[in-house]
């Protein structure tokens, strides 16, 4: 293992950044750190630097899986429970409100705390939503508003993004990293497929591939969440051992808050609720979906008795928008993030419109008649490939818009400073510190959509579950056109003032 160890500050080289912070007391601290020195990062910054990528890949991917676990464990209480589908909808929502809110102080808590110390913090606090789920679930008298509550904790999964976005982005160079961020946040992204997977087999509610009965003993969600308990032990232990804090990355609150008087963080955060909420949103909502559409439920068990049974589904939109994540940094480091961005936009109406008009095709069935859950069943092959191609689509947009970032930040800092000198290295440090600090508040602004989403599909002001599902699509393909507009006329454009960025 390599381990690059504190230079102190009378030895610091010539080439360090100015004004670099004082040597830390413990040896976990690394306060000599410059990726964009080609001979420092082949030295052995490298391999530091990709350790600290993997365990933060573990960590973020425990998070995201905790954060999802209602988006499945909801569409399995069934009618013991006595919930409605619109009170179902709302109960996957909570968790992605609470998670995009808590992103803004978890990305501030890197800086203040350090990288490694923090995610042996926020692993711990996974241990919360974890054992409050063991319990709510095991309980059907349970009121619906402390259900409520409880799923809303599972929120501090979504908070693990931010802090560890922000950490990563200062242990690479800027040309790679797209790479680095799109791994990253994949290996965080592919947590909500794994569970939505992984949770009906271990609760005994589906065969393993269809080959193996569901178990007979019915349905247990409790076992889910002692198995989330000790992988959150697993990572505070992995960072504790094998992560390092960056002393080049502190800074204070005033100024990490200095980004949100810039306008691109704002432009950034509207178009990463395109991107990034639409897919934890959909992912959320994807269980329910295929279950109130597609399906019918033994209202005595909550068994799924005909149509499309969604646990053997419910998990590939996930899983594919997971995937394509860093194909979208990879695209980015090539191509420019803004057009990749742009292309991934104008999927996104193209698949959504399809989706659509799946749906229009489909037949409300309130009574759960089997005769027209078998003609609505014809129509799910269509709807779940159309559906899958959104997914593909919001990934690359998501690897594309994070790699904007760094870009964007760096081009407004460095632009007019000569490549070598103390003032350009003064400014790629500025930008690399801003930048952390925007991929968290620009993560935190993305999974509102996350939240809105489920909300608009279980509306309670449009009686018929199909027809809020048909509303809420039309309104999100309106978004994504204006996204694509934003991003064609900010950043694309040939006479915009960002377009010399080449973000």
């Amino acid at each position: 293992m390599t381990t690059l160890q504190p230079t102190p500050a009378a030895a610091a080289p010539a080439a360090s950044p100015p004004c670099a912070p004082p040597p830390r007391r413990t040896r976990r601290w690394i306060d000599d750190w410059r990726p964009e020195e080609q001979d420092f990062w082949e030295g052995g910054g490298k391999q530091v630097a990709r350790r600290n990528l993997g365990w933060s890949i573990f960590a973020e991917h425990l998070g995201f899986s905790v954060w999802l676990i209602w988006s499945v464990s909801a569409a399995m209480l069934g009618s013991r429970f006595g919930y409605s589908p619109q009170q179902l909808f709302f109960l996957v929502a909570a968790p992605n409100l609470v998670g995009a809110l808590i992103r803004i102080p978890y990305t501030f808590a890197v800086p203040r705390f350090g990288g490694r110390n923090w995610t042996v913090a926020s692993a711990l606090l996974l241990l919360v939503p974890t054992v409050l789920f063991v319990v709510a679930v095991q309980r059907t008298g349970t009121p619906y508003w402390v259900m409520v509550l409880i799923a809303a904790t599972a929120g501090l999964g979504g908070g693990n993004f931010a802090s560890s976005m922000a950490n990563i982005n200062a242990f690479y160079p800027s040309d790679k990293k797209g790479a680095a961020l799109g791994l990253n946040a994949a290996g965080g992204n592919i947590g909500v497929a794994v569970i939505q997977f992984a949770l009906p087999v271990i609760v005994g509610a589906a065969g393993v591939f269809g080959l193996v009965k569901a178990a007979e003993g019915g349905i247990h969600l409790e076992r889910a969440g002692w198995v989330y308990v000790a992988l959150a032990v697993a990572a505070a232990l992995g960072a504790y051992f094998y992560r390092d804090n960056l002393g080049t990355a502190t800074g204070s609150s005033r100024e990490s808050a200095a980004v949100l008087r810039r306008p691109q963080t704002w432009v950034m955060s509207f178009l990463y609720i395109g991107t990034f909420g639409s897919f934890i949103g959909y992912s959320a909502a994807m269980p329910l979906l295929i279950k109130v559409n597609f399906s019918v439920v033994d209202p005595s068990t909550g068994a799924v008795t005909g149509g499309i049974n969604f646990v053997f589904y419910a998990f590939l939109g996930a899983l594919v928008g997971s995937f394509t994540r860093p194909f979208g940094g990879w695209l980015a480091d090539r191509f420019g993030g803004a057009r990749v961005t742009l292309a991934a936009f104008v999927a996104m109406i193209a698949s959504t419109c399809a989706v659509l008009w799946t749906l229009s095709q489909v037949v409300a069935n309130p009574a759960g008649d089997l005769a027209v859950a078998d003609a609505n069943s014809s129509w799910f092959p269509l709807f779940l490939a159309f559906f899958l191609c959104v997914f593909a689509a919001t990934g690359v947009g998501n690897g594309s818009a994070y790699r904007m970032i760094p870009t964007i930040w760096r081009h407004q800092h460095a632009a007019g400073t000569e490549t070598g000198t103390p003032e350009h290295r003064s400014a790629l440090l500025r930008a690399t510190k801003e930048s952390s600090a925007a991929v968290g508040i620009i993560g935190a602004a993305g999974a509102i959509g996350g939240f809105l989403i489920p909300m608009m599909f279980g509306a309670p002001w449009i009686a018929d579950p199909l027809a809020a599902v048909k509303t809420a699509f039309v309104l999100f393909i309106t978004y994504y056109v204006l996204c694509a507009l934003v991003t064609w006329s900010v950043y694309i454009r040939p006479t915009a003032p960002l377009a010399a960025a080449r973000a």
